[in-house]
């Protein structure tokens, strides 16, 4: 028999422990079924999304466990492949992975298109990660999936230079003002029209390359889909709206010199550019750092490590004032923070805590 405990640590191995037992015929579905019922209604991540279907907790936990063992052989592959780990998650994939799925596949149900799902999050909450997991279950479940990343939005190097000759303060590509909005408007239009057309559509979908040009990157060979039931857009500022002016007059550091300030409102000015793309989006989901200034701390581990693996890295300095350099574009306090409260642009918000690992989810609405 496997124990059960209310700690969190050993509530997420006992969980494990039951899995696996059930995945390689060690245990029964009714021996599992009485501590999957009290998990599921219970636990902070699943609850919440699990308590929003019209399905009983145990014709639940039967359509999960179904989905668990489809899905578990092709994603360990994938984590192992893809992403370098050792093995795929059991908890995180019963807990977030499987019902989020559950929970975008229903949402694109209610559609008469492609849902375009948003999923907001800084440096380091997992975003990217997030979305190729949600895209190989989804596909397994039968959907198209279209991956798409604001960076891919980029406007070219030539005009990203341009740019940077015309206001140095754009030294670095990422704020508002860097990308081709047109071009994801273009894009998304051709993604939802497809879904209406006749016979199939070739539809391009642009990629882009951070190592050309010294690691300034430039657009590549697009990538070339027939369409897409789901498409996942993500990205550190996906959905993020501009706020009044005068917010700078008080901005938390290191928004700190007159210059800082100016430099803040004119990225909000070129945030408003991209209005008319997020009202491409049909949900937003936002993934959201017990502190936001967490994000330095992640990208100094990524650079230490790729250092360790003998690719270029940052030094700890540059890393320091790359972010810094994000925050003074669009400050996470003044701009992130308080979407998580904003139901009419917020859908469902996942807290992450200093480990990277998704502690509470919650629907602001529900709040």
């Amino acid at each position: 028999m496997i124990s059960n405990s209310a700690d969190g640590q050993a509530s997420e191995a006992s969980l494990i422990q039951w899995l696996t037992a059930w995945l390689t015929d060690r245990t029964s579905t009714t021996q599992i079924q009485p501590y999957l019922e009290q998990q599921l209604l219970s636990h902070p991540l699943c609850a919440p999304i699990s308590g929003r279907t019209a399905k009983t907790t145990a014709e639940t936990i039967q359509d999960r466990l179904q989905q668990l063992r489809s899905i578990v052989p092709l994603l360990d592959a994938f984590c192992q492949e893809e992403l370098g780990w050792e093995t795929c998650p059991l908890d995180l994939l019963w807990n977030l992975w499987l019902p989020l799925a559950v929970q975008l596949a229903h949402w694109h149900q209610e559609l008469d298109h492609p849902l375009i799902q948003g999923i907001l999050g800084g440096q380091g909450t997992g975003k990217t990660t997030l979305t190729k997991i949600l895209a190989c279950i989804l596909e397994q479940m039968g959907l198209r999936v279209c991956r798409l990343s604001i960076d891919d939005l980029y406007k070219t190097y030539a005009a990203r230079q341009q740019l940077q000759q015309n206001d140095p303060r754009f030294r670095w590509r990422g704020p508002p003002g860097t990308h081709d909005v047109q071009l994801g408007l273009t894009l998304l239009h051709q993604i939802r029209y497809s879904a209406h057309a006749d016979q199939q559509t070739s539809i391009a979908i642009p990629r882009f390359d951070k190592s050309l040009h010294n690691g300034a990157g430039d657009r590549t060979t697009p990538e070339i889909i027939t369409g897409a039931d789901i498409v996942l857009f993500e990205g550190w500022f996906v959905g993020v709206r501009p706020i009044h002016p005068t917010a700078f007059e008080t901005a938390p550091p290191p928004i700190s010199s007159e210059a800082d300030r100016d430099f803040a409102r004119e990225v909000n000015v070129r945030l408003e550019e991209y209005l008319p793309l997020w009202e491409q989006l049909d949900r937003l989901i936002l993934l959201y750092p017990s502190d936001y200034r967490l994000s330095q701390q992640w990208r100094q581990q990524a650079e230490q490590e790729m250092i360790a693996s003998g690719k270029a890295g940052m030094s700890a300095a540059e890393v320091y004032e790359f972010v810094e350099y994000f925050w003074k574009s669009l400050h996470p306090k003044l701009f992130v923070e308080p979407m998580r409260h904003a139901a009419q642009f917020v859908d469902l918000v996942i807290e992450i805590n200093a480990d990277h690992y998704p502690e509470r989810l919650y629907f602001p609405g529900d709040r």
